[in-house]
């Protein structure tokens, strides 16, 4: 089993993230972009990413238990078609392509994303320049395709799709966590189907739940004091500090 070669440190370094991340997607929905590539520095993301999708299923049924009533259904289903498509596309090469491959493409893709977070962060006015009909489908698409190459970074699109309806902040956090759901479970039957989802990833999620669990109820109770665009740059910091070695692996 992978277990035995992780260190003690290693152990309880994979905990600090845990928490890290599920206090902040219990808070403000961050969790997943950081947590995934901050957990692949030491686990192989051939098994992280179908025990991710476990614990983006537990986490987001949790967030939705209270939000429900918000979601925006109209562009939840219309996001659906695309992200399926997408999740054809993404679970082939997740098939094809080795731990290493998808590890340095994950450090390209938290780069390009941490370069659009600066930039956005720095013209808080500007829109999103295409057209919202060409930005859906897209969007949607590309969902599925990372979501199941790496288990998450789906939130992403999920956020520059919502994005083209202008929706307002709880129908917003509450459509995003039924997108993630429903992403999940969809990509969780994928990864069974071609044999990915093994007694490993099994049981990191297993292990991993506790910290979950204590991670979203922490969060759900704190607010950060920080302005939001200090957040967004902190965030975007850690995104650079940990692609960085993703992609010398």
């Amino acid at each position: 089993m992978f277990f035995g070669s992780l260190t003690a440190g290693e152990i309880v370094y994979c905990c600090v993230v845990l928490l890290l991340a599920y206090s902040l997607r219990g808070s403000s929905g961050f969790g997943g972009v950081i947590g995934m590539p901050l957990l692949a520095l030491v686990i192989p993301v051939k098994i992280l990413a179908p025990a991710w999708t476990l614990l983006g299923i537990a986490s987001s049924a949790a967030i939705l238990g209270r939000d429900r009533a918000h979601i925006a259904r109209r562009a939840f289903i219309a996001f659906l078609p695309w992200c399926i498509l997408g999740i054809g596309i993404g679970l082939f090469l997740f098939k094809v392509l080795d731990a290493a491959v998808l590890a340095r493409a994950l450090g390209v893709l938290i780069l390009l994303y941490a370069c659009y977070m600066i930039w956005l962060t720095a013209h808080p006015q500007v829109r999103d320049p295409l057209p919202a009909a060409l930005l859906r489908p897209a969007t949607g698409a590309l969902s599925g395709v990372v979501g199941t190459m790496f288990g998450a970074m789906a939130s992403i699109f999920f956020a520059v799709y919502l994005n083209a309806y202008a929706m307002e902040k709880h129908a917003f956090r509450a459509t995003i966590s039924a997108m993630l759901l429903s992403l999940s479970l969809i990509r969780l039957v994928a990864y069974a189907s071609v044999g990915e989802l093994t007694a490993e990833s099994l049981a990191l999620f297993a292990a991993a739940l506790p910290a979950m669990a204590l991670g979203i109820y922490a969060g759900s109770r704190i607010h950060a004091r920080i302005s939001e665009k200090a957040f967004k740059r902190l965030v975007c910091a850690i995104l650079v500090a940990c692609a960085i070695p993703l992609l010398l692996k």
